[in-house]
């Protein structure tokens, strides 16, 4: 028996090794015809039968059946027996479980990020791949810088996304801002101003270091009083979003002291920017930047940034050189400006494709309307946890609508809840960081999963879990809590509209 008739043996008929093999049939009859499996299918089969019917088999069968004619080897040399002596000789690298094509589950994903994703973005997404430096793709990079200004409400020239997630988005304008001995003040009210903090030793700055309790803004009265005392900061960071405790700083009365002591200052927006007001020009902000996978609900591996022009004299200004290669916006200014593109990098063009769907989104609904939906569902979804019993971490006021930190309930134990949620209601749910592990669950509602029938599951999950567990909790009452939210918010729309018109 030869190996193509071997081959439909193991697999029954020839339909279905064209199907495993997703060939014509009509490739497989000829095999049979043929009395042989051509040499460049060896490694595949042995693949899919697992071994039953070896690479060296088939190679040394079509080598026999059609032999390659090279004028240097004898007629009955074997081609390929001093390459591969025995089938084994591959098979210690092969994986130890059969590997199929990938289909991750249906889940709703109400954490901390990354969110569901548009189906127009999905799409987009998939569209055939073009070239970074393709006419049309520039067009489309122009369209998408545009979008970005739209967003983060500026005129500045230089909005646009950096290749990576909001992390390469941070350490781009420390690197770009921090000269090796400048001093740097960090406001720190959750992980992501320890990351900051990171930043800044790693460029070879002098931090200096203002701690909040972590639920707590930034505040504006001691980031004036370590200014005096350090008069010869050259920087300002703080997160105004904290995504690890959902609590908003503000962001313009911090900026506007930096300001008034000379300093320049880095924003972090990651979770802001798409979810509450981010006005960039309004605020005399220099650095921000932000992440493609919360509000804007599009895919990860994106980092929009925007840079003021006093950011852009001031590194074009540096005497020393940019520490990091990839990151040198000096470099970039060619990649990203509005005259002819140069080289710079192998940009992430279809994730590019699908942050410009995911812009044009937004741009549809239009900004305002996008606030006032987060805003909307957050209320929603309050009133709902509130029902239940549970506290929230961030005092009103300073509460992030896209990002709720709640207090887990005494004696519960919040990991079991979050893997009941997920193994039983594909939900995902975040966990609290550092200080706050096991202390806070994050319900994220941002970007396309900010919507009603997230909200209504949600809450319906969490009671039917926390009640399963023994928790006092009233099943109805959290969902019931919710509905009249919403209704007494659409009434209030529906009384403006009416006086307005």
């Amino acid at each position: 028996m030869n190996c193509a008739e071997r081959l439909v043996a193991h697999f029954g008929t020839q339909a279905d090794v064209a199907r495993r093999l997703k060939l014509d049939r009509a490739v497989v009859s000829n095999w049979v015809k043929s009395g042989y499996v051509p040499a460049r299918w060896a490694m595949e089969i042995e693949a899919v039968t697992e071994g039953a019917v070896s690479a060296l088999e088939i190679l040394n069968e079509a080598n026999h059946r059609r032999p390659v004619r090279v004028k240097s080897r004898g007629e009955d040399e074997n081609l390929f027996e001093s390459v591969i002596s025995r089938s084994d000789t591959m098979n210690p690298f092969l994986p130890a479980k059969r590997i199929q094509s990938f289909h991750p589950p249906q889940r709703t994903l109400m954490g901390p990020g990354p969110t569901e994703i548009h189906p127009r973005v999905l799409t987009t997404m998939s569209q055939p791949a073009i070239g970074y430096l393709d006419p049309v793709f520039v067009e489309m990079m122009e369209e998408m810088k545009s979008l970005l200004r739209y967003v983060y409400q500026t005129k500045n020239p230089l909005t646009f996304p950096v290749s990576g997630p909001g992390s390469v988005g941070m350490e781009y304008c420390f690197v770009n801002l921090v000269v090796p001995g400048d001093k740097v003040i960090v406001m720190r009210n959750g992980v992501f101003g320890g990351r900051m903090l990171e930043n800044v030793e790693r460029c070879g700055g002098v931090p200096v270091v203002i701690d909040h309790e972590w639920g707590t803004p930034c505040d504006p009265q001691r980031l004036e009083d370590t200014l005096k005392a350090h008069p010869d900061t050259k920087v300002v960071a703080f997160v105004h979003a904290e995504t690890s405790t959902g609590c908003l700083s503000d962001a313009k009365t911090l900026v506007e002291v930096a300001h008034r002591y000379g300093a320049l200052t880095i924003v972090d927006a990651v979770t802001s920017l798409g979810g509450v007001p981010v006005l960039v020009d309004e605020w005399n902000i220099d650095a921000i930047y932000s992440g493609s996978q919360k509000c804007l609900s599009c895919t990860p591996g994106l980092s929009p940034v925007s840079f003021s022009e006093r950011v852009v004299d001031h590194v074009k200004g540096r005497k020393d050189k940019i520490q990091s290669w990839f990151m040198d916006m000096n470099l970039l200014l060619g990649y990203w400006g509005a005259t002819n593109r140069t080289y710079h990098h192998t940009a992430p063009t279809n994730s590019l494709f699908a942050l410009h769907e995911a812009l044009v989104l937004i741009r549809e609904e239009t900004l305002e309307a996008c606030w006032a939906r987060h805003r909307r569902h957050h209320l929603a979804l309050k009133a709902g946890l509130e029902a239940m019993g549970l506290k929230f971490l961030v005092k009103e006021g300073y509460q992030i609508p896209q990002m709720n930190a709640a207090m887990v309930p005494e004696g519960v134990n919040e990991a079991e809840v979050r893997k009941r949620l997920l193994n039983e209601f594909s939900l995902e749910i975040g966990a609290g960081l550092g200080p706050l592990a096991g202390k806070i669950w994050r319900f994220g509602t941002m970007g396309y999963s900010c919507r009603p029938d997230n909200v209504m599951l949600c809450l319906s999950a969490l009671g039917s879990v926390l009640q399963d567990m023994g928790h006092d909790v009233h099943v109805g009452d959290a969902e019931a809590a919710a509905h009249h939210a919403y209704a007494q918010m659409h009434s209030v729309a529906a009384q403006q509209k009416k006086r307005a018109a």
